[in-house]
């Protein structure tokens, strides 16, 4: 066989592991009611409940971080994340957690926020001008 020819199947092959190791960290959205019912690993999206109390207290422990969020059915859920508190994590617009229901509470492994934007009275101010 020709060179070329093994570097292409080789490189083929390669791709091949690639794409397969890339879909096994592919993650669906759900709620919490759909997490608890499939134990997979998947992704809420909602909102910080602000109604609630946020458990954060880096001195004793600054690896344990929990809060209630509200998900896009309106169920609230404690989420626990065996991480630091995120900054400005209280601002926060919405809240995507990745991780597993455990009974009643979510366990999260990754924590992500869309704060509000501080390009937005900006953008809102363009916009008035432009009407």
């Amino acid at each position: 066989m020709k060179k070329s020819y093994i570097i292409g199947l080789i490189a083929i092959i390669a791709g091949i592991v690639i794409l397969l190791s890339a879909s096994k960290d592919v993650t669906t959205y759900a709620t919490f009611t759909e997490a608890n019912s499939s134990q997979k690993r998947v992704k809420i999206s909602g909102a910080l409940n602000k109604e609630e109390d946020i458990d954060y207290d880096p001195l004793t422990n600054p690896n344990a971080f929990s809060f209630y969020m509200i998900d896009t059915d309106g169920k609230s859920s404690k989420v626990i994340l065996k991480k630091p508190k995120p900054q400005d994590f209280e601002r926060s617009e919405s809240v995507v957690v990745t991780g597993k229901m455990q009974g009643e509470t979510f366990i999260a492994d990754e924590v992500l926020l869309k704060c509000p934007s501080k390009y937005k009275d900006e953008e809102l101010q363009i916009r008035g001008t432009a009407s």
